[in-house]
């Protein structure tokens, strides 16, 4: 007989193991997933280009971001981490999928970047991995793949590791345009993510109310020729921590 849930950690844990392996996107068991995902760099994904998101260098352009420390969460191949090393951020950046960062590495050299890239899970980031707290944390398709108890992990690891004064960016799956609408918790009824759980403008305000709204918007859509990555179905939002 089992009685082992003393702290919140061990109750997300507990949720976690409700959903079906398959569904895992977010854990260490999910990194086989995305090695997968990942293994074959021709295939026609959109963000497999060499591309940064549109909306980072609209930030950038306009001023709303300046260059300083920044993690790149579940950074795939790396095309986001590039931009910003190349703006003068210092970078770390940190996936599950190994092949997912070999590729990224592959990139950093041939652009002559310095990035710092972390194979593993950024909920279990420590202070000697980190060096100290981020200016920015940008998540570009990370957060929707995570089950609803997982944002307690999220908003935490914000606490952690994100600077006074310093900036979430994110860009997400949009209802009406890509992704799950069902309610949080049908998921665990079903024991599937369905792919990836989309947002309304309203819900991400309230998940992060602690944080000061600076911008949100849809992204916008780029033409194939475009040097810029960008996707209607998409939400873009960057907040701001003021304490």
């Amino acid at each position: 007989m089992d009685r082992n849930i003393r702290t919140v950690d061990d109750v997300l844990k507990l949720l976690d193991g409700l959903f079906a392996p398959g569904a895992d996107r977010w854990t260490a068991g999910g990194a086989a997933w995305w090695d997968g995902f990942y293994a074959d760099r021709s295939k026609p994904v959109p963000f497999f280009v060499a591309k940064p998101d549109e909306n980072l260098v609209a930030y950038l352009d306009e001023k709303l971001i300046t260059p300083g420390r920044a993690l790149d969460l579940g950074c795939g191949p790396g095309r986001n981490a590039l931009h910003l090393a190349a703006s003068g951020f210092q970078v770390d950046a940190v996936d599950l999928s190994p092949a997912a960062i070999a590729w990224a590495e592959d990139r950093a050299r041939e652009a002559g970047a310095e990035i710092r890239f972390r194979c593993g899970d950024a909920f279990a980031l420590t202070d000697g991995d980190r060096g100290g707290a981020y200016d920015l944390i940008y998540d570009s398709g990370c957060f929707h793949h995570l089950p609803p108890h997982r944002r307690i992990s999220y908003l935490g690891l914000l606490d952690r590791v994100l600077a006074p004064g310093g900036h979430l960016a994110l860009t997400c799956f949009a209802a009406g345009g890509m992704g799950s609408e069902l309610p949080d918790g049908a998921f665990y009824q079903q024991s599937a993510l369905h792919g990836g759980l989309a947002y309304t403008p309203e819900s991400l305000r309230w998940i992060f109310s602690d944080l000061a709204e600076v911008e949100l918007r849809r992204m916008r859509d780029e033409p194939p020729e475009s040097e810029l990555f960008g996707e209607p179905f998409l939400w873009t939002a960057l907040f701001r921590r003021d304490t």
